[in-house]
């Protein structure tokens, strides 16, 4: 079942008496929904830099072995979502340098690494086949190696980076955070021990025992070494968090600008039904991102709530290909309906987004066989229209459901008694904030950064 997919989760800690790699593990195991296709720590003990990277889950690419074999006091982790350069092992983070004198991991996107690769030709540098992050990577060695500090280097190329970037960096003496002009991928800060944590998510936090600060600000580097912690504000920040973060990526334990992903998910819910109140005898949410909306959603309407739906928890990536007939099953692998809860009842069935509408299709079609009288599918987010630049796994707009169909000929598509999707209004009042603090270009086709040549690929 193809859901949305986000590149990536990062996880960064530095503490003196910390084992760093094992709580780097833990961190990343929290942020496992951001990314499942690979997985790596790099660590290094002020000597030496250790680093183990693979295909695979947390727990299928680290051991206690594995882990043992990175020592030190400052780790960097990373999940991979494979977006446009794909899923080898040769794509997994950290990024090293040839001297592993800078170790990086990333999530966002450049759509745009034009001025970048500009910058290295210039220098004579020319790479091959190389990703968003490698190149990132190649220019600030390419500075530290004149001399100049990780500090200096990223002030260096920071307006060259053009998209979407919430970074850690390692050095051999250092840990640095930093955050787009825009925040559009979120990164906060934690206190454990007397040592600093990094993370995509808050929900990373919890944990490891650690104890939330705040963000880092859009525009800000923060850098952690043997003095402390030290902060410097690059360019002036400009908030554009990426509000399908409290659509469908972060996890609903996790803090968002001050806000509760749990709580601004139950007021999706509430206001969808103030929008759409449907006669109807159940409500069931499309396992996991959608259960708080088809709560708030069941409590405002006073429809009883279900879980309709069950989602096998433990099949997310395998290296086991499905025999063709289990493969042709589709949606089945890993929803199974509850007939007792669906048969001869008139069903509303909450989803977070519709992509291509393929799964979609599948569920309601799932659910008459089961012998659903009606499914009434409600969507928590507006019609997504446009593509995405900045880190999500959107396919062209051309394939996106809603840029070739209204919401009657989708509805038609999907085979369901009524389709019905939030309003952009009502989705930016859920969240208690104000518009401009977000990042909506799929849904509205406004791009915060600059497409540059990636321009042509929007139609309006």
């Amino acid at each position: 079942m193809k859901k949305l997919g986000e590149k990536c989760a990062v996880f960064g800690i530095y503490g003196k008496g910390l084992d760093v790699s094992r709580l780097a593990f833990f961190g990343l195991y929290a942020l496992q929904h951001r990314g499942q296709e690979n997985s790596g720590i790099a660590s290094t003990d002020g000597e030496e830099v250790y680093c183990h990277k693979g295909v695979g889950l947390v727990s299928q690419v680290f051991n206690e072995g594995i882990i043992k074999s990175l020592p030190g006091h400052i780790a960097i982790g990373h999940n991979r979502y494979s977006t446009s350069s794909g899923a080898g092992a040769e794509y997994a983070h950290p990024i090293e340098t040839s001297d592993k004198s800078i170790s990086l991991v990333h999530n966002g996107n450049l759509p745009s690494t034009t001025l970048l690769t500009s910058f290295l030709k210039a220098r004579g540098i020319e790479l091959k086949d190389a990703s968003d992050s490698m190149i990132i990577t190649e220019a600030l060695h390419s500075v530290t190696k004149e001399g100049k500090s990780i500090e200096s280097a990223i002030e260096q190329i920071f307006p060259l980076m053009t998209g979407s970037f919430s970074l850690l960096i390692m050095t051999k003496d250092k840990l640095v955070a930093l955050r787009d002009q825009y925040g559009i991928r979120p990164l906060s800060i934690a206190k454990l021990n007397g040592g600093f944590v990094f993370a995509s998510e808050t929900c990373a936090f919890h944990p490891i025992g650690a104890n939330f600060i705040r963000d880092v600000n859009p525009g800000e580097m923060v850098v952690v070494d043997e003095s402390g912690l030290k902060i410097k504000q690059i360019v002036k920040g400009i908030q554009k968090l990426d509000i399908f973060e409290f659509v469908y990526f972060s996890r609903p334990d996790s803090t968002l600008l001050g806000k509760s992903v749990y709580d601004v998910r139950k007021k999706f819910g509430k206001r969808l039904a103030e929008e759409y109140l449907i006669d109807a005898d159940v409500v069931i949410p499309i396992p996991e991102t959608s259960i708080p909306v088809a709560i708030g959603y069941a409590n405002a309407s006073g429809i009883p709530f279900e879980m309709g739906i069950i989602k096998s928890r433990y099949i997310h990536r395998t290296f086991i290909e499905p025999e063709q007939h289990i493969r042709d099953q589709g949606v089945k692998l890993k929803l199974a309906p509850l007939k007792e809860m669906i048969e001869n009842k008139r069903v509303i069935v909450v989803d977070d987004s519709i992509v291509r509408g393929t799964t979609s299709r599948q569920i309601v079609k799932m659910l008459f066989e089961t012998g659903a009288k009606e499914v009434h599918f409600v969507i928590s987010s507006p019609p997504v229209r446009y593509p995405d630049f900045y880190g999500i796994d959107l396919p062209k707009q051309d394939a996106l459901l809603a840029s070739k169909m209204t919401v009657e000929e989708m509805n038609h598509y999907l085979g369901s008694t009524s389709l019905n999707f939030l309003s952009y209004e009502g989705m930016i009042e859920a969240t208690g904030l104000s518009e401009c603090l977000f990042c909506t270009s799929c849904f509205n086709g406004k791009y915060p950064i600059d497409l540059k040549e990636r321009s042509g690929e929007v139609k309006y």
